[in-house]
Parts: C-alpha cells; sequence; structure tokens
C-alpha cells in the first residue's frame, strides 16, 4: 500500500534536474583549475552512498578530469569506466530543438507560426492556430505528456508498463495523439509551463515535415556530426551500441531487486529521448552550442530566453535551462530512462563543463522524508565539479528543496 501522505506523490518518469533551486548565488564563474583528488572522492562517495555505478568527467579551459566509481553489473561487479555509452533521456531534447533552430535561421520554420500550419492533421481547429513552434519547445503548450497514456501502471504505480513495453515499438504519430487527446494542463502560452515529453515529438514530426527526410536522420547529420561527436546516436535497435552499463530501475522500491532495462526498445522517447552518448560527447556538444558553432547567435539567443516551467529550476528555454549554482549561472540538461541518469551543464561561455551518469533509478522510497544520502553526495560532487574546491568545502549538505530527476511528474494513485 502507498502511504497516503505521498497519494499525490510527483514520480519522476523520464527526466528532471539534480540541481534544484535554493541556493544562494553569486555573480561569478565556476572556480579555475580542478581538485583532481577532492573530484575523485567525491565520486567514490556517491557509490559508497549506495549508487551501482557512476562516471563523471568535468572539463576547465584545456583541462579535463573524468573518473568513474562502482560497478556496471551487479552479478559480475564488472567496473564501470568514464568512457561508457549512456542512454541520455531527455538531453536528447537539446539536439532536436538544436535542428529546429537550424531550419528556423533557414526561414523554413518560423518559432511564432501556429503549429497548426506544419502539423495540421495532428493540431487541427483552433488550438493548432492557439500553440507556436517556441510553446513545443518551452513546453508552454500545455499539451500533456503521453507518458502515463503509454506506460498506464506508473500511475498506480507498478513496473508492469516497463516489461510490457520493452520490445514495443510505438508510432511518433501514435505517441503525440495519445498527449494531445489527453486534457490540456493549461492555456497553450501560460506560464509557468508543463514539462512534456509531447512536445518534443511533435518538433520532431514538424522537422520531418520541413526537411523530408526522418527526423533522427536529420538530427544526426546536421547536429551530432557537425559538432564531430563520435559515440552519440539514435540506437536502430533495444541494444546500446559500444561497452555500456546495464541500467537498473527500482521505481523507488517497488521493482525489488532492481531490474535491468539496459535492453530496450527506445521508440517510446524519440526526438525527446531516445539517444545515447558519452560524457566527452555530451561535453564537446555542448560547448559547440555554447560557443556558436552549431547556430548563430541569434538562434542561441532564442534559446536562452526562459520561462518558468513545472518542475524545472530555475528555467527553461528552448530545449536548454539554466541551474544558478554559487559560482554562477549554468547552461545545459537532464535526462533519465528506466534505470539511467544523466546530466550536463556548462558555463555560458562552455568554459568550464561538467556531465555524469548513473545506472540506477528511483532509488528513492515513497515514504523517504529526508534527502536519500545518494542525493546528497551527488550534489557535494557537482558542486564540486562545477564550482571547484572553494565552494565544494561549504555544500556540506543538499539544499532542502534539492530531488534528483524531478520533471516529468505526475500523479501517483493510492491504493
Amino acid at each position: 500500500m502507498v502511504n497516503r501522505r505521498f497519494r499525490k506523490f510527483a514520480v519522476a518518469a523520464t527526466a528532471g534536474a539534480l540541481l534544484a533551486t535554493g541556493v544562494a548565488v553569486v555573480p561569478a564563474q565556476a572556480s579555475a583549475g580542478l581538485d583532481r583528488q577532492a573530484l575523485r572522492q567525491s565520486l567514490d562517495a556517491v557509490h559508497e552512498a549506495g549508487m551501482y555505478g557512476i562516471y563523471s568527467q568535468v572539463r576547465d579551459g584545456a583541462a579535463t578530469w573524468q573518473g568513474a566509481a562502482g560497478v556496471a553489473d551487479v552479478k559480475t561487479r564488472r567496473p564501470v569506466t568514464p568512457n561508457m555509452v549512456h542512454r541520455i533521456g531527455s538531453i536528447t531534447k537539446t539536439f532536436t530543438s538544436v535542428a529546429v533552430l537550424q531550419q528556423v535561421a533557414k526561414g523554413k520554420v518560423e518559432l511564432d507560426a501556429p503549429v497548426g500550419r506544419y502539423l495540421p492533421e495532428l493540431l487541427p481547429g483552433e488550438r493548432g492556430q492557439q500553440i507556436t513552434v517556441r510553446m513545443l519547445l518551452n513546453h508552454t503548450s500545455h499539451i500533456a505528456d503521453y507518458i502515463a497514456s503509454a506506460f498506464p501502471s506508473l500511475l498506480e504505480p507498478s513496473g508492469k508498463s516497463l516489461d510490457d513495453n520493452r520490445f514495443r515499438t510505438f508510432a511518433a504519430s501514435d505517441l503525440a495523439k495519445m498527449g494531445v487527446d489527453a486534457p490540456a494542463t493549461g492555456q497553450p502560452g501560460a506560464t509557468p509551463g508543463m514539462y512534456s515529453n509531447t512536445n518534443y515529438v511533435l518538433a520532431g514530426l514538424l522537422l520531418e515535415k520541413v526537411t523530408g527526410i526522418p527526423a533522427e536522420q536529420y538530427i544526426t547529420r546536421n547536429v551530432i556530426r557537425k559538432a564531430g561527436l563520435r559515440n552519440t546516436s539514435f540506437p536502430r535497435t533495444p541494444f546500446i551500441p559500444g561497452a555500456h552499463s546495464k541500467a537498473y530501475e527500482s521505481w523507488y522500491g517497488l521493482i525489488d531487486p532492481p531490474k535491468d532495462y539496459s535492453v530496450y526498445n527506445m521508440s517510446w522517447a524519440g526526438t525527446a529521448g531516445a539517444m545515447v552518448s558519452t560524457l566527452d560527447d555530451l561535453n564537446r556538444f555542448y560547448r559547440a552550442l555554447l560557443r556558436g558553432e552549431l547556430i548563430g547567435p541569434a538562434e542561441l539567443g532564442e534559446m536562452q530566453k526562459t520561462v518558468p516551467v513545472q518542475g524545472v529550476s530555475p528555467t527553461y528555454g528552448l530545449g536548454l535551462y539554466a541551474v544558478d549554482l554559487p559560482c554562477g549561472r549554468f547552461w545545459g540538461h537532464d535526462g533519465a530512462v528506466f534505470g539511467m541518469g544523466t546530466q550536463s551543464l556548462a558555463t555560458p561561455d562552455g568554459s568550464r563543463q561538467f556531465s555524469f551518469g548513473i545506472n540506477l533509478m528511483k532509488y528513492q522510497r515513497l515514504d523517504d522524508t529526508e534527502p536519500n544520502p545518494i542525493d546528497v553526495a551527488n550534489y557535494q560532487h557537482a558542486i564540486q565539479a562545477t564550482c571547484g574546491p572553494d565552494a565544494a568545502r561549504t555544500a556540506k549538505s543538499a539544499p532542502p528543496s534539492f530531488v534528483p530527476f524531478q520533471t516529468d511528474s505526475f500523479t501517483v494513485k493510492g491504493r
């Protein structure tokens, strides 16, 4: 039975913010230099707190540190390594947004044009005229997320849908219809917005309509390859290409012991969250993006126009969000799929970067009243990685509002 106190417990379905609000901000950039010993110790602490495996890479100018702690397979005790290929979940949204903005630069898409102009069959009538392309990309369309329809047992809560859909192929148009047909979460354009994977499935379908080729193919040619990424892709099969960890899902203790979902048909996530990458590729990608190598300054400026979106800290742009840390503002995104979580952050000039991946998700419990020890250790490592040793020395614990991977939430029914 779910504790009555958690009848409306917000369950993180696919993605969310590692670092919540409540952190004091100073108008300075990240501390220079890498304290390699402190980074190693703080990374080990995440594993010691209970995380099966974590890998991390930090860049400060030309200097790079990377490390890994824990195991990739709990049975064989095979260790994790920093260069493993990893499911990046909703970080895919940044890639999709960049692709759409490339079409904006070419004049083939207008950000403030109605989506009904491009996808009249999916968003017909008045609603299709009210919702703009910008509203899809910044989650103010208030089109509902399709996750609850595609994985209905998660509302109970139960992990049955995870097994039922492991090898199921979802059509992007069917996912979009699930979200569009569900009750809207508000009026188009209203803030705060509501984070919804449906928005980015629709963005992928829009991209396909204006380019004439599948969205995954366009993103591969014009975003992944343009950024010089070698280990980033939309997998063609349920298997992760290359050396990788297993992906363990606990679903808040309801799956006990946690089950491996590393083999999974990711058509359910598509252009909202199906990609794989490495930490090195993610850092390369965000550096290239923030330095204007993938889109022009006007389009990057549009990406960085943020609005309040429920569950995203503090505000969301176009496939990119801002996080204010003790050493200043960072830009990036995070992602979570069944069994794997990822986050990538960078200073505005791309000089300081931090990306990490974990292989155990929903390790918290529904009746937790205090931050999980893994969350606290993860926060301390993140501050060490982003802001350096001076800030890390003052980060003794996670802030009160700290909940990792908190977006994509929906209500769990009490039983």
